[in-house]
């Protein structure tokens, strides 16, 4: 039995892995000492298990393509004052199997088990496949 939790998340605004990872490099993405991080409103309510070993799992385009370790939760305060959740990530990107997903808002919890299997490293420059072919093998069960 895993004892750790993973989150899921829409990555609005991305069009692909590439354009993920052309955001986190910007330094408004960034923490302080350089890491990629995603500001969150809610807090996690299971931060001890998301730090045994999560890791934040990117919706793009309706599906899930990738994830990315999460090292640590920083507070952050918005110029509004307002508490923030900072989910700062490892900056490797590993790209998964494709899974559907509806559109949620905020992130889900989402079990090891229940999530998609990181691809070999040696697919990792494959030739992306048209969304909609990507789509329709992901609703056959193929990807």
């Amino acid at each position: 039995m895993d004892n750790f939790v993973n989150l899921v998340k829409l990555s609005v605004g991305s069009e692909s892995v590439e354009t993920l990872a052309d955001w986190q490099a910007t330094r408004a993405a960034q923490t302080p000492d350089g890491l990629p991080r995603h500001v969150t409103r809610m807090w996690p309510k299971r931060e001890a298990e998301i730090l045994a070993g999560g890791s934040i799992f990117w919706v793009i385009k309706g599906a899930i393509q990738c994830r990315q370790r999460i090292l640590r939760l920083d507070e952050v305060f918005g110029a509004d004052g307002i508490r923030r959740c900072a989910i700062v990530l490892d900056p490797e990107i590993h790209r998964t199997v494709s899974a559907l997903k509806r559109p949620f808002q905020g992130w889900r919890y989402l079990n090891p088990g229940d999530s998609p299997a990181d691809l070999p490293k040696n697919r990792d420059n494959d030739d992306t496949l048209p969304d909609d072919l990507n789509r329709a093998l992901a609703e056959i069960g193929v990807l």
